[in-house]
């Protein structure tokens, strides 16, 4: 997604310090495609000092949030290059997915709890069917005349890590619908999601070991390719290691204010555009925060490189499922707000369809255009259902508003 540019063209100033910022300025802001979006930004900003509407400040921050990301993964690639792969590794599984963090750190600010769990559980779906879906999809058109195939065992491996994190979203669902009384099955869900968000960490980190240090060369192959992919574009490092972290540091403030502009616009939003919270959260912001993500594995299902897209789609997907989810769980409980890993019916049966469709689609190491076609239309499926479905907020107060005139109509009789 960057486009290269000669450092040359900056002017030559007599003060270093301000030229190496302008040649970092031009790496860093003018070195990707995306840099149009850039001026979404202070829009924003201006949009939410001067007062314009919400849904505007919404649209405005969402778009520069585009960029953010994709230059947060740059960054933390560049400052690979001097912490080495491991810590790099490291560093570019805790901020893969900053932007979906920082949105679910802030909404539990807020104690938006619903928010939380909608746009985590719509980046999963996103990466399973709407990514995954997209990069087979491509890959068996653009290359009818060639058999497409993939490592499974990297696919084994997170496609059982996901088995795991949906047993621990839909045992507290099964505790919510048998335990007692109300105040039980509120405590009793929220010991038991606490429980197992601790225990999802320790998968999540058992993962990131099993990655980066016992078996390194289960996954030496896709990066590799994906080395070798970057020498062909011309990437290298461009920018010193403080230089990388300042940027890092400094746009992840800034991602931090637009997804602030975002949680306080998503309910007037919702409502200006009469759709539900729930299909924004789901389907809209998750589509925002991984743009640039999933240009990125569609451009490498375009080559026929399947494994660095599922390696990008799957690793995303574990990663918000393993440890961006219980660690909102975490937060909570360390902030005093109660958020447990209980999803509603029609949200923790969505989870189970995509990962077994998934799972059945990756067995045989093997993929065509018609799997690909296949996820997507499943992913159609479950938007068209949070489209026509209200929010939980919503849901509430409709069941309410149907017990109170129940209760009229008892009284009348």
């Amino acid at each position: 997604m960057s486009k290269d540019f000669d450092t040359t063209q900056v002017f030559k100033f007599s003060n270093p310090l301000l030229m190496t910022f302008l040649a970092n300025l031009q790496k860093v802001i003018l070195g990707t495609k995306l840099s149009l979006l850039f001026p979404a930004i202070p829009l924003a900003i201006a949009a939410q000092y001067y007062g314009l509407g919400r849904p505007w400040i919404f649209v405005l921050s969402s778009l520069g949030l585009i960029p953010l990301a994709e230059r947060i993964s740059f960054l933390t690639e560049q400052i690979a290059f001097y912490t080495g792969p491991t810590v790099g590794g490291l560093l570019n599984a805790t901020c893969g997915n900053a932007t979906e963090l920082i949105i679910a750190i802030l909404a539990l600010t807020r104690n938006k709890v619903d928010v939380v769990k909608y746009s985590l559980l719509g980046s999963v779906l996103s990466n399973l069917l709407l990514v995954l879906g997209t990069s087979l999809f491509c890959s068996g058109i653009a290359n009818l005349d060639q058999e497409q195939k993939f490592d499974r065992k990297q696919a084994d491996v997170n496609s059982l890590l996901l088995f795991m994190a949906l047993l621990c979203h839909t045992l507290p669902l099964l505790l919510f619908r048998i335990a007692g009384p109300n105040g039980v099955k509120t405590s009793s869900v929220l010991q038991l999601s606490r429980a197992s968000s601790i225990l999802m960490l320790i998968a999540y980190i058992g993962y990131l070991i099993f990655q980066l240090r016992t078996h390194r060369q289960m996954f030496e192959a896709q990066k590799g390719e994906q080395e070798e992919e970057e020498e062909e574009d011309d990437e290298a490092e461009v920018i010193g290691f403080w230089s990388g972290l300042i940027w890092l540091v400094g746009m992840t403030l800034v991602i931090a204010l637009l997804s602030e502009f975002i949680v306080g616009a998503i309910e007037d939003a919702s409502e200006k555009w009469g759709v539900s919270v729930s299909f924004i959260s789901i389907i809209l912001l998750p589509i925002v925060g991984n743009a640039a993500e999933h240009a990125g594995a569609i451009i490498f299902a375009f080559k026929n490189k399947l494994d660095i897209s599922l390696g990008v789609a799957l690793g995303s997907a574990t990663q918000i499922s393993l440890f961006v989810f219980p660690l909102c769980v975490i937060v909570a409980w360390i902030t005093g707000t109660n958020m447990d890993l209980h999803l509603h019916l029609l949200e923790t049966g969505s989870l189970a369809l995509s990962i077994l469709v998934t799972a059945f689609t990756l067995q045989d190491g093997t993929s065509h255009y018609m799997k690909g076609l296949v996820l997507l239309l499943c992913y159609i499926v479950i938007g068209t259902c949070f489209f026509v479905f209200p929010s939980p907020l919503d849901y509430v107060s409709i069941r309410n508003q149907g017990i109170e005139s129940t209760r009229e109509g008892a009284f009348k009789i």
